[in-house]
């Protein structure tokens, strides 16, 4: 079975159990620490993924780390997953688990890069326009890129919103070389 289909059905499963339980927003938290830890930490992400260290010791390292951080139902969740044998797949689990959270509760993800740092009124301005724009609450996350020179790029699930400087001034270099202007 294809990777992402068991990691939709462990993401699925638990989300139904969340809700069951009414523990969706703790759980939600939960996940996004782990995941957080484990793509700033590649040394964990490889321990986890590693078929050299035993079920066990993995266990271990789980508790340890998130033992006092996490609900319980979370860390037996995810204790569960390495039982099974699929801790390899733990970010693409809490991946689909946050985009199934988001569809379970009409919200959406939207990463947002800009040129510089978006101050809250701008960030606030730019949210009500894509929750007008995709009538979903949107849930946007920042990051800075200097290359784009100025405006945004958005992100959301396949589609790309491009509003970045970089990107208009390739679109008029080539409207220029289209009509037949030099740019020498």
């Amino acid at each position: 079975m294809a990777s992402s289909k068991v990691a939709n059905r462990y993401s699925k499963s638990f989300l139904d159990t969340s809700i069951e339980k009414n523990i969706l927003d703790k759980v939600s938290s939960d996940f996004d620490l782990v995941y957080r830890s484990l793509i700033k930490s590649p040394e964990l992400l490889r321990a986890f993924k590693s078929p050299v260290i035993k079920t066990e010791t993995k266990q271990s390292i789980l508790a340890e780390i998130f033992g006092k951080l996490i609900d319980k139902d979370s860390l037996d969740f995810l204790n569960f997953v390495i039982t099974k044998g699929r801790e390899d797949l733990f970010t693409e689990i809490l991946e689909k688990f946050d985009n199934l959270k988001d569809e379970h509760i009409g919200s959406v993800k939207i990463d947002v890069t800009t040129a510089f740092i978006f101050n809250d009124e701008q960030k606030i301005q730019l949210q009500q326009k894509f929750e007008s724009h995709l009538k979903k609450k949107a849930r946007l996350t920042f990051k800075v890129d200097q290359n784009i020179i100025g405006g945004f790029v958005a992100k959301v699930g396949d589609t790309v919103y491009n509003a970045s400087m970089i990107h208009q001034l390739g679109l008029l270099k080539k409207q220029l070389l289209q009509d037949g202007i030099t740019l020498n």
